[in-house]
């Protein structure tokens, strides 16, 4: 669990993952409706944990993902002299997660209950743009209370928010599901003023229902969970550090799966509401709706190939027509328009729209499998014109691409 301390999120809708472990992120992060293993199930839909293959024995998945983000920003304008840019410091991240299922129950008819738990890293972003020409402390020239100001604000954020997920499902009979999962978000968010740690508390209720033995349909909602971060940033210039609330916002997702022989199709939609959820609501980023789809196809025994798309709008919003010598408040906090759009625009450039995945698994016997998956987030660019903190004109943009490699055992009991 330590482990998971240090992680950032990859292949995301907005800063969210599109889902945990190989297989389903191999699917395009489907698995409202039918996930393949415990740990996209206690993700997704706890109570698809009664309607797994993993069914009636117990689960223990052991996943991890190499995150490789490219990002990149520039300022153009006459104010700046030009063009200014900058690539993000590059890294690879390591993200662990576990997941385990658990009969409760004894027996293979329902009624049955289960019992999950899960811990991942769920969210994340940030850009490290720090000994970069974007970092220029003291380059504009200006009135108190921003004297010597910098050239952008966001120049280093690290946003990063593991979950811990005890769940409960239960079966009363062979078409229904209904599934409870209480979650437990440690949130660390660092914008170059030290790193703080906070929690925040939700919830997440699901249910599946099979009117056929090939057709599964899923439903979940997943509540709000907020965070306060402590004394994380200056953004008034008085001296002293500002709080800032991001709560993780609401989320609705509805599935459809359609096992035909050794063939299975997942269909899935989600809807994230960024709009109400304070942070995101203050740095005007919009709602998501995401859409997902996902096939499995078993050639021959044992072997499973995997494919799947995901695609959601870009959630923030282009403010273009800016005014950078006006000024604006977020959560009570002042500052100039001009650093709050270059905050949002490259600090968190939460742009990618597409995902192309595949993936590969292999059980070697009924109690072991290998899977290993792959997500590549195709390049997305935001840009804004307005002017800067002096009144010239400005371009303000960030391009992000995103690719993953996803490795993950599964042992059963």
């Amino acid at each position: 669990m330590v482990t998971l301390l240090s992680t950032s999120a990859g292949a995301t809708n907005g800063d969210s993952l599109i889902n945990v472990g190989p297989i389903s992120r191999s699917m395009g992060g489907v698995g409202i409706a039918a996930p393949q293993d415990a740990i996209s199930a206690v993700f997704a839909n706890p109570a698809a944990m009664c309607f797994g293959p993993y069914c009636p024995s117990t689960e223990v998945d052991f996943a991890g993902t190499l995150f490789m983000p490219d990002v990149s920003a520039k300022v153009s304008g006459p104010g700046v002299g030009g063009t200014i840019s900058a690539n993000s410091d590059d890294q690879v991240y390591a993200i662990p997660a576990f997941g385990l299922s658990v009969p409760i129950t004894e027996g293979l008819a329902p009624p049955d209950w289960r019992f999950g738990l899960a811990a991942f890293g769920v969210s994340g972003l940030g850009v490290d743009y720090r000994d970069t020409d974007l970092d220029q402390p003291g380059f504009f020239d200006f009135p108190d209370p921003f004297p010597d100001a910098p050239l952008i604000a966001g120049e280093f954020t690290q946003l990063q928010i593991m979950r811990f997920a005890p769940s409960i499902a239960y079966q009363p009979n062979r078409w229904l599901s209904l599934g409870l999962a209480f979650h437990i978000d440690y949130s660390n968010l660092d914008l170059r003023d030290g790193s703080r740690w906070d929690y925040g508390w939700g919830a997440q209720v699901g249910l599946i229902a099979k009117p056929t033995d090939n057709i599964s349909l899923g439903l979940n909602y997943t509540s709000p969970r907020p965070v306060d971060h402590k004394n994380v940033r200056d953004f008034d210039g008085d001296g002293s550090l500002d709080d800032l609330r991001l709560d993780s916002p609401q989320e609705v997702g509805l599935g459809i799966a359609c096992q035909i022989s050794n063939f299975l199709i997942e269909a899935n939609t989600k809807w994230i509401n960024w709009a109400d959820a304070d942070g995101y609501e203050d740095f005007d980023w919009d709602d998501q709706y995401v859409f997902a789809i996902g096939a499995q196809f078993e050639p021959i025994p044992k072997l499973f190939l995997r494919a799947g798309y995901n695609y959601a709008k870009n959630p923030v919003e282009e403010n273009n027509g800016f005014d950078g010598t006006s000024f604006t408040s977020v959560q009570g906090t002042t500052l100039p328009r001009y650093f709050f759009e270059t905050f949002r625009v490259i600090g968190f450039p939460a742009v990618v729209e597409h995902h192309l995945t595949l993936g590969i698994g292999y059980e070697f016997s009924p109690r072991f499998a290998l899977h290993a998956g792959y997500v590549h987030g195709f390049e997305n660019t935001i840009k804004e014109r307005g002017t800067d903190i002096t009144g010239q004109p400005v371009t303000l943009e960030s391009t992000l691409e995103e690719d993953t490699f996803d490795f993950g055992l599964t042992f059963r009991f």
